[in-house]
C-alpha cells in the first residue's frame, strides 16, 4: 500500500488548545473536519501521547486556530514539534480565553472556533473529539494554510505523533 496517497487528502493546519485547571496547552493538528452543521458540530483527531488529549479529556472542551499560509515555520514548531511538558507555548503569544474557558490563539490565524465535547471515539492511538461549536470568528482575511501549502512551499514534516505520519524507508529498513 502507497502510504503517500493520504498526503493527497485535503486538510488544514490548525492549533487545537485547552486547559486544565489553570495550565494552558495547545499543539498543531491537521484533522479538523466539520461534520454537520445543524447542530454544527466538528471532530478533531489528538494523539493519546499528547499533553492536548489530557486537557480536552478533563476540561471538556476545545479551540481551533485556522493558521494562515504565512505563519512562520518557528511558530509551527512551537505548538507541533515542542512540548508543553517541556516549556509554556503561550509566553509571547497573543491569546485571549474564550467563552468555553479554553485560549484561543490569535497570532498567525485567520479565524478561530470554541467548542464543547459532545462526545469520543477512541481509534487506537488518537481519540476523535466531536465537538458542538458554540463560538466562531474571523480574525482576519488571509489564505488558510492548507497541508499541501505546509508541505510544498514550507517544506514542514510529520511529528511522529501526527495520524498523517509516515515512517521513512531508512526506518523501517532499520527495524
Amino acid at each position: 500500500m502507497n502510504n503517500k496517497v493520504l498526503h493527497q487528502i485535503n486538510y488544514g493546519m490548525y492549533i487545537v488548545c485547552s486547559k486544565r485547571g489553570e495550565e494552558l496547552n495547545g499543539q498543531v493538528v491537521n484533522t479538523a473536519v466539520q461534520i454537520t452543521s445543524e447542530p454544527a458540530t466538528l471532530v478533531v483527531s489528538i494523539n493519546k501521547q499528547n499533553l492536548t488529549h489530557e486537557f480536552i479529556q478533563e476540561s471538556k472542551a476545545f479551540s481551533i486556530s485556522i493558521l494562515q499560509e504565512e505563519t512562520p515555520m518557528t511558530f509551527i514548531g512551537r505548538f507541533g514539534f515542542k512540548s508543553g511538558r517541556n516549556i509554556n507555548k503561550f509566553e509571547g503569544i497573543n491569546f485571549k480565553i474564550g467563552s468555553t474557558d479554553v485560549p484561543l490563539v490569535l497570532d498567525n490565524a485567520v479565524s478561530y472556533l470554541e467548542c464543547n465535547v459532545i462526545n469520543s471515539v477512541d481509534v487506537g492511538t488518537h481519540t476523535i473529539f466531536i465537538g458542538s461549536i458554540v463560538n466562531a470568528e474571523i480574525i482576519q482575511e488571509g489564505n488558510p494554510m492548507t497541508y499541501d501549502y505546509y508541505h510544498k512551499v514550507k517544506k514542514g514534516s510529520a511529528p511522529q505523533t501526527a495520524p498523517t505520519y509516515i515512517k521513512k524507508q531508512i526506518e523501517i529498513e532499520a527495524k
